[in-house]
């Protein structure tokens, strides 16, 4: 063997004993043969790493199974509440609507010079509606309701005995809800026992 194939060996013997734990090795890196009673407690040694081997896999697959539930999670969410900020803004043009629909006076709705405007009116926000249903956004219900403090903003109380102290008897902005999360809360005046 000449001077360049010694390098070569070195690696692959080096190659051939990694991995070897190093009470196996002599002085010089060679391969110690096991004495009887070494071979039993190196054979339990590498059960234990195995077995922590093991262990270790099963939480890393643990590990990314969660990472992926999360993200699918994540994408629902994304995919779901995408329009939660654009839908805000446009329930100002559905309490626009709803407000112009109230002020027209039932004298001016049978007119025959009003009825298109009154009829184009709700017509839109019919669709509004429907396009809201579409994409999940519903109206909360409020009125005649006990006060939730997950879907109603009390902004008054209003004394009363003809309702049941607690109960929603005036709604001033109408809530609204995406899917199963609060878009806005119904702005609520609640009953309460007189005096």
């Amino acid at each position: 063997m000449n001077d360049n194939d010694q390098p070569q060996a070195d690696a692959a013997k080096d190659e051939e004993l990694k991995g070897v734990p190093k009470e196996f090795l002599d002085e010089e890196g060679e391969l110690e043969p096991p004495e009887s009673g070494d071979v039993s407690e190196a054979l339990e040694a590498l059960r234990g790493d195995l077995e922590n081997a093991k262990q270790e896999v099963l939480y890393a697959k643990a590990e990314t199974q969660n990472v992926r539930r999360r993200m699918e999670k994540d994408v629902a969410d994304a995919r779901n509440y995408a329009a939660t900020g654009f839908a805000r803004d446009i329930l100002s043009v559905w309490d626009n609507l709803s407000r112009a629909v109230e002020a027209i006076p039932e004298s001016l709705r049978g007119e025959e010079k009003m009825k298109g405007l009154v009829t184009g009116i709700e017509a839109t926000q019919r669709e509004l509606e429907k396009v809201f249903k579409q994409h999940g956004i519903e109206r909360i219900a409020a009125k005649g309701m006990p006060l939730d403090p997950n879907q109603h903003q009390a902004m008054m109380e209003v004394p009363t005995d003809e309702h049941e102290a607690g109960t929603v008897v005036q709604e001033m902005q109408s809530g609204w809800m995406i899917k199963d999360r609060l878009l806005r809360p119904a702005m609520v005046g609640v009953a309460k026992k007189p005096g």
